[in-house]
This record gives C-alpha cells, structure tokens and sequence, in this order.
C-alpha cells in the first residue's frame, strides 16, 4: 500500500468534477420539489428535474463503478477499503431503482406524497454522498469537495 496522494489521478479527478455536476442535479430536484406546487408546470418541472438528477446519479455509478473507475483506484490503493466500496456499489442500484419508481409515479401522485418521497429520496442521496466522500478520504487523506 502506498502512502497518500499528492495529485489527483484521472479517476479521482473525474470523481470531482461529476461530484459537483451531481450535487448541480440535486439542487435543481430540490428547488423544483420546493416551488409552489399551484404552478401549472410543477409537476412537468418536477419530472424534468427527477430525470436530470437519474441521469447524473447513473453518470455517477459510470464514473465510480468502471473498470477505469474511482472504485477501482480505490481498492488498488487502498484493498481494505473493499467493504466499504461493496456498500456504495449495492446503494447505487437502490438509488436507481427508487429513483426510477419516484419517476414512474410522479405523474399520478399527489403533490404532498411526491415531496415527501423526494424528500426521502434527497436524504438517501446525501447518506450516499458522505459515504463516498468518507471512503475516499480515508484512502487517500483528502477531501473530494463538491459541497458550497
């Protein structure tokens, strides 16, 4: 095992910057959730946005899962890290999976459900995200950022 990084390698750089990308998707799900639900578009903007974080979230899974990938750099550099990599890899199919539902339903639900699953939906992403942030600084001893 070798010590901590001084640079970014390409993976953990690509990390970084799809991190914030992700982070950009998020805030636009939940300031879309968060507009006043008597608009006419809300529900379509609602969708638009749901699908546009599904879409990075699955980016996500591509940048960190890959056999090019963040996942694999890490468990190169940092093999007893393996457990906490096959957490984050099995979170990534619940969140796809419970982001797909949220999508299929969110044109027959009512307005007070689909908040309060997008709420879950918001914080289950944000566990994901420390983790991932926690595994990577403890196997590099560096901080992935992403957060203002």
């Amino acid at each position: 095992m070798t010590g901590p990084l001084t640079t970014d390698t390409s993976s953990l750089a690509a990390a970084r910057r799809h991190r914030m990308e992700l982070l950009a998707a998020i805030q636009g799900f939940e300031r879309a959730i968060a507009a006043p639900a008597r608009d006419p578009r809300w529900r379509e903007l609602v969708t638009e946005r749901l699908r546009a974080l599904r879409e990075a979230f699955g980016e996500h899974v591509v940048v960190t899962e890959g056999p090019e990938g963040l996942y694999a750099e890490l468990l190169a550099h940092a093999p007893r890290l393996a457990s906490g990599v096959d957490t984050l890899v099995r979170e990534h199919g619940q969140v796809l999976a419970a982001l797909d539902r949220l999508y299929q339903r969110v044109s027959t639900m009512d307005i007070e459900r689909i908040r309060a699953k997008a709420s879950d939906r918001l914080l289950q992403l944000a566990r994901h995200r420390q983790r991932g942030a926690d595994l990577v600084y403890e196997a590099y001893a560096t901080d992935i950022g992403g957060e203002t």
